[in-house]
């Protein structure tokens, strides 16, 4: 019986991660000038660290938005929920849209990332994504 838990685990763990595409948005939380104004992790907004709100995927985690009209891509952390309109899945923040190369709506493809590393908390201290060109790498 413990194999086959064993190996039930280990094929779950080994599912591949689903691409989403959809639209993606820019957000804000409160007014900008109220310092203060926490996301629904608890972590504080700021305009210019790049995280997103995802509806399901859990806080902390990582995922690689692509633009789809000009390539540009960026990895972003899960902060907070939403978007609460129908047909987008993914609410940027101020510096994610501005490394995506839009403001207001762009067509995007959103990947979890998965990694072998230990998980590592990238907000603090966070200024920029990791803009990444899908060029080889």
């Amino acid at each position: 019986m413990r194999w086959l838990i064993a190996a039930l685990v280990f094929c779950l763990l080994n599912v591949p991660v689903r691409a989403e595409d959809c639209v993606a948005s820019v957000y804000t939380m409160g007014d900008s000038s109220q310092p203060g104004t926490k996301t629904a992790s608890g972590i504080p907004l700021n305009d210019n660290v790049v995280t997103a709100a995802h509806r399901s995927l859990p806080f902390g985690s990582t995922v690689k938005v692509t633009n789809k009209k000009n390539g540009n891509a960026v990895t972003v952390t899960i902060t907070d929920r939403g978007p609460y309109v129908k047909g987008r899945c993914i609410d940027l923040s101020k510096a994610g849209a501005r490394a995506l190369g839009f403001a207001g709506l762009a067509p995007v493809n959103v990947v979890p990332v998965v990694s072998d590393q230990p998980s590592v908390n990238r907000y603090p201290g966070a200024t920029s994504g990791q803009l990444v060109k899908d060029a080889a790498r």
